[in-house]
């Protein structure tokens, strides 16, 4: 059978991990794409499992204590049923320590004897010239027709325990990568819905019940689902290096997020690793670490980081014990005995943030040294030297803090055009930047705010009716209704699910301008910059975080009829025709996968858009978005003004967590159309 889809699988044994071992070549099967396309993450993904061991963690508080009281009942799906486990598995004993408490210099010398002796027996033979351990299965090939086999197997295994089977993944085409990111951003897609989901029903039912209850900690039970229906991604193989579609940079809200999508596999533990009792050999190996300030004696410098072992805290995270060469320490001195390189992901509090923390993915680092010293408590603490790796991506816990020194105004750097290209049309100023030439193109361009729309669009606006709510809407007002029943957003303003088209409160209605129904109408809430870019000719960035599900900007522009827009293109004009934008909308929101009756919402029914939006002289920072078949920005239509369903608004909402100053872009399928005279197609 042919592959077309070549993906270099490196196997490291977990019988040997030998520095001579070398890799097997494994294709991909091509249906996997197919089932991508179809939704089917499933099927289309070959690293799933269910079950997370929990084994001697360096330990790490969750994103907020969870509450002893949760509620398990399914209160949004009879046939689902929601489970909540944040209890660590403590089926594996850890080991205690078997020195008194004022005994530290003796454990110091008997811990540095340790790292001394304790792997020569096994580390001699690997060191010596020549020597090939006759275990290293990773240098053994696999024929090419078992090429298939090896990867649709692991899609049956989803509900064994982890693997301890380790890959590392390389020589990714740009098929490839598009592939995997697709996969990754679909499942994060939808985490994000499902928690979203979560969260607002039981806000429904905390308002239909009487008395105190419990909120429910959507992270942990949209999580929890995703792990029932085998969800999670990268189970089924314990990867070694960079996750295929994950990107240096990518920032998670919340710390069961970096599980789904299988950066690191324990929802407490600092170090994530293979456990000597899953290698054949004995050989723990760490894989990836998080760093999160967690111990009193770590140090991060950046590209290098002193990294301080587990184990030793007492229940207030305070070293009341000496650590031990053991679990994910032993683990890590094990990676650096094999120049395993580790994944290192950033926690920090971030204001702004659901969580009150972000984590950020760093990149690969290498462990080049380990010692035991005294710690700042005076116990002793083993520690880690990693180094950060050449030649990646800028680290994205450093992009944030430059964003930060940005909207502060600690640096401003040369090529700012103008500071509000809007000239005060937008509540928050959008930035002009080129750093490259000397074009100032945007600036020609009179900023438009919000659409224009012909007047008889409105000829039917004097039948609106408004709700008659005063402090915000409720679930039961008019213009619940108008929404089949159920707002398209949440109490903090993210779209819940992707929709035809949205009702919003209007000029009619009666509550005021904060009502949870008013996400789009109040303008941006982001600063945003237009810049120049050598790849897209113009792009835009955002100097803040912008939450998946968030909105961002309308598309704007002067609205036509299909007979003016002929007019129009022959006299050269630039124009954009919302018919051929991408229906990303409905991936916003779509759990077919979680709930088996999930019907894809069709309401209201909504006609052809049959215009077109002239962006020549007046249009708005959307415009100078660029084209991505993988987009971080949908497209969503709205109403608010009027009641002409042919005419909607443009509205953008975020797909995924979009960094600050990494690119915006929408999916405008197969249509591009150039915003300017050089720019590159959108």
């Amino acid at each position: 059978m042919s592959v077309p889809h070549q993906k270099l699988l490196r196997f490291i044994s977990s019988n040997c991990f030998s520095p001579v071992a070398g890799g097997i070549a494994v294709s991909a099967p091509s249906r996997d794409r197919a089932d991508v396309a179809g939704g089917n993450i499933q099927q289309a993904t070959p690293f799933l499992t269910l079950n997370i061991p929990k084994l001697e963690p360096k330990d790490e508080p969750f994103d907020d204590p969870p509450h002893p009281h949760h509620s398990h009942t399914n209160y949004a799906n009879p046939n689902l049923n929601f489970t909540l486990n944040t209890q660590p598995d403590t089926s594996q004993p850890v080991a205690q320590p078997a020195v008194g408490e004022n005994d530290v210099y003796s454990e110091f010398s008997r811990i540095q004897e340790m790292f001394r002796t304790a792997f020569s027996n096994n580390t001699d033979k690997y060191d010596a010239p020549g020597f090939i351990d006759p275990d290293a299965q990773a240098i053994v090939p696999v024929p090419e027709e078992n090429h298939l086999s090896a990867v649709a197997d692991s899609s049956r295994r989803k509900y064994q325990q982890r693997s301890g089977e380790l890959v590392r993944v390389t020589n990714l085409g740009v098929e490839d990568e598009r592939y995997f990111r697709d996969v990754v951003r679909k499942t994060r897609m939808m985490y994000d819905s499902l928690r979203v989901f979560v969260t607002m029903e039981d806000e429904k039912r905390r308002n239909n019940v009487f008395g105190r209850i419990p909120r429910a900690r959507g992270d942990l039970k949209a999580s929890s689902v995703m792990k029932d229906r085998g969800l999670w991604l990268n189970r089924d193989k314990r990867i070694v290096g960079a996750i295929p579609g994950v990107y240096v940079g990518d920032i998670f809200f919340f710390r069961m997020e970096i599980c789904v999508v299988g950066m690191h596999g324990l929802p407490q533990a600092g170090i994530d690793y293979l456990t000597s009792s899953q290698s054949s050999n004995g050989d723990p190996i760490a894989t990836s670490i998080i760093v999160s300030g967690g111990y009193e004696d770590d140090q991060d410098a950046g590209d290098v980081i002193i990294y301080t072992g587990h184990g030793g805290q007492d229940k207030y995270s305070r070293q009341a014990d000496h650590q031990r060469l053991e679990g994910g320490n032993l683990a890590m001195e094990r990676s650096m005995h094999y120049g395993i390189e580790v994944r290192v992901v950033r926690g920090f509090r971030y204001e702004g943030s659901p969580s009150g923390k972000v984590y950020v993915y760093d990149g690969l680092y290498k462990v080049i040294d380990s010692w035991l010293e005294i710690g700042k408590s005076g116990f002793g603490v083993i520690k880690f030297k990693l180094i950060r790796i050449e030649n990646q991506p800028e680290m994205g816990s450093s992009i944030l803090k430059y964003a930060q020194d940005l909207r502060n105004g600690q640096i401003k750097p040369l090529g700012y055009i103008h500071t509000d290209m809007s000239t005060k049309k937008e509540k928050i100023p959008v930035s002009l930047f080129n750093n490259i030439d000397d074009n100032h193109e945007p600036m020609f361009y009179e900023y438009l705010p919000t659409s224009v729309f012909p007047p008889f669009v409105y000829h039917n606006s004097g039948k609106l009716t408004g709700c008659n709510c005063v402090s915000g809407c409720l679930d039961n007002c008019l213009c619940a209704s108008k929404n089949g029943g159920q707002f398209a957003y949440d109490q903090n303003g993210l779209l819940v699910r992707g929709k035809p088209l949205i009702f919003e409160c209007g000029p009619h209605c009666n509550c005021p301008a904060t009502c949870r129904n008013r996400v789009t109408q109040n303008g941006i809430k982001n600063r945003f910059e237009v810049f120049r870019s050598r790849e897209t000719g113009w792009g835009v960035r955002s100097l803040d975080l912008i939450q998946a599900g968030s909105f961002i900007c309308e598309y704007t522009g002067v609205i036509l009829t299909k007979d003016q827009a002929q007019l129009f293109t022959m006299n050269g004009d630039n124009l954009i025709y919302p018919n051929r934008f991408g229906e990303r909308w409905a991936e916003w929101g779509d759990l077919s996968q979680i709930f088996s009756d999930y019907v894809r919402p069709s309401y209201p029914s909504v006609p052809p858009l049959d215009f077109a939006m002239d962006v020549s002289r007046m249009r708005n920072v959307a415009c100078y978005m660029s084209h991505s078949s993988c987009p971080n920005v949908l497209v969503q239509l709205v109403l608010y003004d009027h009641l002409n369903f042919g005419f909607p608004h443009l509205m953008l909402f975020a797909m995924e967590n979009i960094p600050p100053m990494r690119e915006l872009s929408l999916d405008y399928a197969d249509y591009a159309p150039r915003c300017s005279s050089d720019s590159s197609s959108h």
